[in-house]
C-alpha cells in the first residue's frame, strides 16, 4: 500500500464524522457528499506530515468548505433541506477520532427541524455552534475558520446557542437595547466623557485589534475598564451603528469607506469586550449596513 492508499484509508475513518458536520451545516445530503469530497482533495493535496490531529484538522477544512457554500449560496434553503438528510443525519459521536475529548455527543441525532432552526443563524454563528457545540471543536481552533478572535468565536457561539433554544437574543428588543448601548459608548467617546465611558465598560472589559487595525494606530490590546475608556476618550469621531452580520455594532468609517469593523460583547448592559478589526479580506467577508 503506497502513501496516497494509506492516506485514502485513514480519510475513510472520518468520512461519516465529517458527512455529520457537513449535514449539519449544509441541511442537503447532496451538498454534503460534496463538501466532504472537496475535503479529501484538499487532503490529498497537503503534506500533513506536520498535522498533529489529522481527524480536527479535517474538522475544521470541512467547516471551512461549508462556511464558504453558506456564504456563496443563492438558492432558497426550503429547496435545498431534502427528505434524505434527516434519515441521514448519523449520531454527532458515531465515528471517533483519535482524541476521544474531541468527540462530544449533543444528541442521538438531529432532524430536519433542527435544521430549519440552524437555517436562522447567520454562517459564522452556525459553523460555531455546530463545531464547538456538537463536535467540541475548542474555540481556539475555530476561531481562524471564520476570521474572528477566539473570544468572538464564543459570542457567536453563544448567540446561536440561546437562539436555538428559542430566546432570540437578537430580536427587535435585544437589538433596541444592544443600539442603545453602542451608541451611548460611542458618544460618550467622541465627547470625551471618560467617567460615562468607565460605567458603561464591564470592569474586566477587554479589547483586541488584528494586525491591520494595530497599523492603523491601534493598539493590539487593552483590559480593564479605566484603561480602554482611556483609550477611546475623545476617540470615535468617525465611527458609526452598523449592522455586522444582522447584528448592531459599530465600524470606522471615514469619508464613508469601512475600514474597521467594531465588534462588542455586552452582557448585562456593559460591554465585556471589543473586537476590531480591519484586514480587508475579512472586511470583505462581513455583511455590513451602517445605520
Amino acid at each position: 500500500m503506497d502513501e496516497q492508499d494509506r492516506l485514502a484509508a485513514r480519510f475513510e475513518q472520518d468520512r461519516a464524522r465529517l458527512r455529520a458536520v457537513a449535514l449539519r451545516m449544509l441541511g442537503s445530503s447532496a451538498e454534503a457528499d460534496d463538501a466532504v469530497q472537496e475535503a479529501w482533495l484538499r487532503l490529498s493535496r497537503t503534506d500533513v506530515g506536520e498535522v498533529g490531529n489529522l481527524s480536527g484538522w479535517l474538522t475544521t477544512v470541512v467547516g471551512r468548505i461549508c462556511l464558504d457554500m453558506l456564504r456563496s449560496r443563492t438558492t432558497r434553503r426550503e429547496d435545498l433541506l431534502d427528505d434524505t438528510a434527516d434519515a441521514d443525519l448519523p449520531p454527532v459521536g458515531a465515528t471517533a477520532g483519535p482524541d476521544p475529548e474531541q468527540e462530544a455527543v449533543l444528541a442521538d441525532s438531529v432532524g430536519l427541524a433542527l435544521l430549519v432552526v440552524l437555517d436562522t443563524l447567520t454562517p459564522a454563528e452556525r459553523l460555531a455552534f455546530v463545531l464547538h457545540d456538537m463536535f467540541a471543536v475548542p474555540f481556539d481552533e475555530l476561531a481562524p475558520v471564520i476570521g474572528k478572535s477566539p473570544d468572538a468565536a464564543r459570542q457567536l457561539a453563544s448567540r446561536a446557542r440561546r437562539r436555538v433554544q428559542g430566546q432570540s437574543p437578537t430580536g427587535d428588543v435585544d437589538q433596541a437595547r444592544r443600539r442603545a448601548v453602542v451608541e451611548a459608548f460611542l458618544s460618550a467617546a467622541r465627547e470625551g466623557r471618560f467617567e460615562a465611558l468607565v460605567t458603561m465598560l464591564d470592569p474586566d472589559v477587554v479589547m483586541r485589534a488584528d494586525a491591520t487595525a494595530v497599523s492603523y494606530g491601534s493598539s493590539a490590546e487593552k483590559r480593564g475598564a479605566a484603561t480602554v475608556a482611556g483609550y477611546w476618550n475623545g476617540q470615535a469621531a468617525e465611527a458609526r451603528t452598523a449592522l455586522i452580520d444582522g447584528v448592531v455594532n459599530a465600524v470606522w468609517a471615514p469619508k464613508g469607506r469601512v475600514r474597521v469593523a467594531m465588534a462588542f460583547t455586552v452582557v448585562d448592559g456593559r460591554i465585556a469586550a471589543i473586537d476590531l478589526t480591519a484586514d480587508k479580506d475579512r472586511l470583505a467577508d462581513l455583511d455590513v449596513t451602517v445605520l
